[in-house]
């Protein structure tokens, strides 16, 4: 794990401010937008660091998504500014500190599942916060696992009686 400098809390701020502007600069859903950034040529140079080294707006950046995927307008609800604020900075800092492309960390937990989580984690420690979103689907994972094999030890009890 990569410990947190100053180039990263850059990377942070930057995807954070990226997403607010995203309430007025797309007409599409919040979380239309966050998915399409994330598998984004923009979240690539993010995922990278060389987005610091760039003379870009957030507006053409945002074009430049647009660009890649075309416009659109499907979906209404918007995020507030300080859930998609506290998104992008932690969705920057889990690729980050873990190393981690935004294709990986999206794949892990969507939009939607982390909006869900701004209030009970928004003051917590970013990394706490990641730790424990992690914990939570490792627990998911291994439950449903131990699940399966215990079906399939029933199914081979029963195909053997």
């Amino acid at each position: 794990m990569k410990k947190m400098d100053e180039t990263g809390k850059k990377l942070c701020k930057a995807q954070a401010e990226l997403f607010v502007s995203s309430i007025e600069l797309t007409d599409c859903s919040s979380a239309i937008f966050l998915r399409r950034f994330m598998y984004s040529s923009v979240a690539k140079r993010m995922d990278d660091g060389s987005c610091l080294f760039e003379s870009s707006t957030n507006q053409s950046l945002i074009a430049e998504i647009e660009e890649e995927f075309g416009k659109t307008s499907y979906g209404k609800v918007k995020y507030t500014e300080n859930e998609l604020y506290w998104m992008g900075y932690i969705y920057r800092y889990w690729c980050y500190t873990y190393e981690k492309t935004s294709k990986q960390v999206y794949r892990i937990i969507k939009p939607t599942e982390l909006r869900l989580l701004y209030f009970p984690y928004h003051s917590l420690d970013n990394g706490a916060a990641i730790e424990r979103i992690l914990g939570s689907k490792n627990n998911r994972e291994e439950d449903m696992t131990k699940r399966g094999v215990e079906i399939l030890r029933r199914l081979s009890e029963e195909m053997q009686d």
